[in-house]
């Protein structure tokens, strides 16, 4: 079996929480790269646009290392937990409600031929 290389490219810090982006990212796993971009485009949520900029700069990054662009697939897409921004909400006779603002950590790796 040939050497695959994996080309991987991570959105850091990104607002929105896990749950929500998770929901996107499932959509691509183990796709045809222009399959998944064509899924993300017709994806009415806020984590699309994300996740479609973390796959194009992962094929670029393919595409930089000389790797064949027309044969990539997604091979991982997943999203991490990132640091929980903590916000407070004043409420009636003196108290405070906790707002917790999560971030995300969106990671895509593409590679060559499909996953076995």
């Amino acid at each position: 079996m040939a050497d695959k290389t994996a080309f991987t490219s991570i959105h850091r810090y990104a607002r929105i929480s896990p749950r929500k982006a998770r929901l996107v990212t499932q959509l691509i796993a183990d796709r045809h790269v222009n399959e998944a971009l064509d899924v993300l485009k017709f994806t009415p949520k806020r984590a699309a646009v994300m996740v479609d900029k973390v796959l194009r700069a992962a094929m670029a990054d393919a595409d930089e290392q000389e790797a064949n662009v027309r044969e990539l697939f997604v091979h991982e897409a997943r999203v991490d937990e990132g640091p929980t921004i903590k916000r407070f909400r004043p409420k009636d006779r003196g108290r405070a409600h906790p707002i917790l603002k999560r971030t995300s950590h969106i990671v895509v790796t593409v590679s060559e031929g499909p996953r076995n």
